[in-house]
């Protein structure tokens, strides 16, 4: 773009020489004689009085200057260089497109100096995982901050506070929020870059009572394409369809007519609530001024262009209706500004930064790649060696003429990881969608773990309740979420792993919480010796899956009868016995090791009836499966008893005829098996109903309790390292006065020989000084007595091993001769340290009494009498 040198003082003089012009014309016009009819117009025009309206800004919150450094008060020599290329663009763009309106360039810092607003994007990355993606950090500055409206909305910020500000007054407008994430988005590596235009006012004012809460939207569920079925060479052709091609064309053809009409309504209907929902006409609409964020595809292997909403934290299309306009865009390299037409909003828009014909940008050293002239390639061609080196050595003249951007004049951008649990002023935000109300509170905030919290209404007034979905953290019993439904009164929580019973969820109505009630619960498996996967129990009966198990269960189904009424006081063990068992069903896989006619596929306890039926897995080459029935002996149930069995209590149906019959014997056998796995069935379905039992009591302390698990390295809400600490530092404060105290005071056992008198006399003081000098030089005299001891010792064991070395030097073994001298060498060693021990006593001796000698002269109470 050219440069002018049109300046702004010669606008503003040319409008003010018309405006007086036109009051010397009035004025002229005022002299003359003013007719009876034009003076009665003058007079009913007087009575029209105009109340301009009057706007009072609301006054900008003042810093203390002193918190900040020096970069945010003053401008280094090239940021006033960037100022001034800035203000030269700014010139330009007014004088070349009279009708656009200002861009956003220099506003004002928290200091009052102005800033280029691409340095003012400071990006950092942060050391918390959550913000490493585009989604977290989204989620982390819309939940972080609260929200301060443009005023007016349709005018630009005066000020741009910086992002090291803003996220320690946890409060910003739409601008401030969107360079804040962009600072953060680029630190992490997105091609990340702040919008300057226009929005919707539900858009400026983060109302979305309109829209759908994020936690109620479907994810796309991901279609798996259908396998394609391996053609064999040899098929079975499957049987011929003898229905009428026609009629199935007309059934179709009405089906589609249904499906039409039912498609038609349901749009209808749509369409009518939409219209009744549609927000009222907006006065400033498409005049409101709003901030966002790009991200352009290609660096983090982002598939696709897309926007970033500050205030909710959501991504939004390339075509979204919210976004109106747009002036400009920045990140912390460069400038754009934006000339293609938003009639439609930002539908149909080029965001290829490169192309110079649909964004205007500010330096030169652009870092999106131009668009090639091919023409100049031709004429770069044709030159000679030296026209071409010529050339290229002006454009690098030139580009080294280039004004690059400077670095950015905010401090770096700190959280500390209590703030950042926190996530929410004051650790709590309340936002309303269409018909949903979401509550979020900050980790350890609720005695409960509670982190979030959606309620669902029928209505949009929010009044009437339809369910509640709660969501926790770092709960000890592993609760994870959970869905209350006001109107079924059914309540699903969610666990995590790490329970006592490897409880993964439980289902039940809140109306008949206890035991023998109408519930699902689900485990993990995994963690399970048995490969309990689900229990599902009513009143009368219960079903339990299985997975991996050796013995082949997959399948147990208990029915219980009614317990009989008893009257009078019910004993204690009656009422823990449990409910009477009328029929339990066992279902197994297939073992490929047993014949199928031995494998047993369904086993059925007919216990009220005293009958056993076994299923038999049915044969490759079979359709139908072998099955026996036993009938119980009467004193089936007698401790002791001799059981006796007959060819009446037992039925079969061998599909395979050839097969001999079993004998007695092995029937008689086969049920006492069967016997003993039925008792084995009812003690795993009763410690079922005690499992049951327990969780449920296990439940109900942990709803009473709400403990929440704290990590020992958080020092700040671990009580009990809190406690640690403090005893660690009592036990060393205890340990530092021990010493102290036990530091030898060398008059004390003199003084407990006189009685420890408050006051000495002259002639106890000169009799304790020379006690106590008699005492040290009797302990020198006797320590060095006791080296040259030592050293006498160690001197007469060499010279008698030396005399028994001379003596057996000649029938001595090598292993012999090398023990002796490993023994002289290390006995000449300890001479040698005695020796230097015994003249280094020596040396300290006469000082070490001089100094006693000199304490007891400055001691408090020896001192006055010498």
């Amino acid at each position: 773009m050219e440069s002018t040198d049109l300046n702004e003082g010669d606008v503003v003089q040319n409008d003010s020489e018309d405006v007086i012009k036109e009051e010397d014309e009035t004025e002229k016009e005022e002299g003359e004689d003013l007719t009876e009819d034009a003076e009665a117009l003058k007079a009913e025009l007087a009575k029209i009085i105009v109340h301009p309206p009057s706007y009072e800004p609301s006054p900008m919150e003042e810093f203390d200057q002193a918190e900040f450094s020096p970069s945010y008060k003053d401008n280094l020599p090239k940021e006033n260089l960037v100022l001034q290329y800035a203000e030269n663009f700014r010139r330009q763009m007014v004088q070349l497109y009279r009708d656009r309106k200002p861009l956003f360039l220099n506003p004002v810092n928290e200091c009052g100096v102005e800033k280029f607003v691409c340095t003012t994007i400071r990006p950092t990355q942060l050391e918390f995982k959550e913000l490493y993606n585009w989604d977290g950090a989204a989620e982390f500055v819309a939940d972080y901050l609260n929200i301060e409206p443009l005023k007016p909305e349709y005018e630009l910020p005066k000020r741009l506070i910086s992002p090291a500000t803003v996220l320690k007054r946890q409060k910003g407008n739409c601008f401030e929020y969107s360079t804040l994430l962009c600072s953060l988005l680029i630190g992490a590596g997105y091609d990340a870059y702040v919008i300057s235009g226009y929005a919707t006012k539900e858009t400026c004012l983060a109302d979305e009572s309109r829209d759908i809460c994020p936690l109620l939207k479907k994810k796309e569920e991901v279609k798996e394409e259908a396998k394609k079925k391996e053609m064999k060479k040899y098929n079975v052709k499957p049987p011929r369809d003898l229905r009428s091609k026609f009629e199935l064309k007309q059934e179709a053809k009405r089906e589609a007519e249904k499906q039409a009409e039912k498609e038609k309504l349901r749009k209808e209907e749509e369409e009518r609530i939409a219209e009744m929902e549609k927000p009222p006409p907006d006065p400033y609409f498409g005049l409101r001024v709003h901030a966002w964020v790009l991200v352009l595809s290609g660096k983090r292997e982002v598939p696709e262009n897309f926007f970033i909403e500050p205030f909710t934290g959501l991504s939004h299309p390339m075509d979204s209706s919210n976004y109106l306009g747009i002036e400009s865009v920045w990140n912390n390299v460069n400038y754009w500004v934006n000339m293609q037409d938003c009639s439609e909003g930002v539908k149909g828009l080029s965001f290829d930064l490169g192309d110079p014909t649909v964004w205007e940008y500010m330096f030169p050293n652009n870092d999106k790649p131009l668009l090639k002239v091919p023409d100049a390639e031709d004429d770069l061609n044709d030159m000679d060696d030296e026209e071409r080196k010529k050339s290229l050595d002006d454009e690098e003249h030139e580009v080294e003429k280039y004004l690059d951007m400077p670095p950015s004049w905010v401090d770096a951008l700190k959280l500390s990881h209590r703030d950042f649990q926190m996530r929410c002023p004051h650790g709590k935000k309340t936002k309303v969608y269409k018909r949903a109300k979401l509550e979020k509170f900050a980790h350890y905030l609720m005695k409960d773990g509670l982190i979030s919290r959606l309620s669902v209404y029928e209505d949009r007034e929010l009044t009437e309740l339809i369910k509640v979905h709660e969501y926790y953290a770092h709960r000890s019993d592993k609760l994870t979420q959970r869905l209350t439904n006001h109107r079924t009164g059914q309540v699903c929580e969610n666990f995590d792993p790490g329970r006592p019973r490897c409880l993964k969820e439980h289902q039940f109505k809140s109306s008949a919480p206890g035991p023998e009630n109408e519930r699902i619960m689900l485990f993990y498996h995994e963690a399970r010796v048995d490969g309990l996967v689900k229990r599902e129990e009513t009143q009368s009966e219960m079903t339990e899956e299985y997975i991996n198990r050796d013995d082949f269960l997959y399948y147990k189904y208990v029915e219980f009868g009614k317990r009989a009424k008893k009257f009078g006081p019910q004993e204690t063990s009656t009422a823990n016995k449990g409910r009477p068992i009328n029929k339990m069903i066992q279902k197994f896989h297939r073992n490929r090791n047993k014949p199928a006619n031995e494998d047993i596929a369904e086993l059925i306890f007919h216990v009220a009836e005293d009958k056993i039926q076994i299923t038999y897995h049915t044969e490759d080459v079979r359709i139908a499966a072998s099955s026996r029935e036993f009938l119980k002996p009467p004193n089936w149930d007698e401790k002791g008893a001799v059981l006796t069995f007959s060819p009446e209590m037992h039925q079969t149906f061998q599909v395979d005829p050839t097969q001999p019959a079993n004998k007695q014997v092995e029937l008689y056998e086969m049920l006492m098996e069967l016997l003993k796995a039925e008792e084995k069935c009812r003690n795993e379905v009763r410690d079922s109903q005690n499992e049951v039992r327990s969780i449920l009591d296990d439940r109900t302390k942990e709803e009473a309790a709400s403990e929440l698990d704290i990590s020992v390295y958080d020092t700040e809400r671990n009580e009990k390292a809190k406690k640690h600490r403090r005893e660690l530092e009592r036990q060393q404060l205890e340990e530092k006065m021990r010493k102290q105290e036990m530091d030898i005071d060398y008059l004390a056992p003199f003084l407990a020989k006189i009685g420890n008198p408050e006051k000495l006399t002259k002639q106890q003081a000169f009799s304790l000084k020379e006690e106590c000098l008699a005492d040290l030089k009797q302990r020198l005299i006797d320590k060095a007595n006791l080296i040259q001891a030592r050293f006498e010792k160690e001197s007469q064991e060499l010279e008698k091993k030396q005399a028994w070395y001379q003596q057996n030097q000649v029938s001595m073994g090598k292993e012999d001769e090398e023990e002796y001298l490993t023994y002289c060498k290390e006995a000449i060693f300890r001479i040698h340290i005695l020796d230097l021990r015994l003249t280094r006593h020596k040396e300290q001796a006469p000082h070490k009494y001089m100094q006693l000698e000199q304490k007891l002269r400055n001691d408090e109470r020896l001192s006055e009498f010498f």
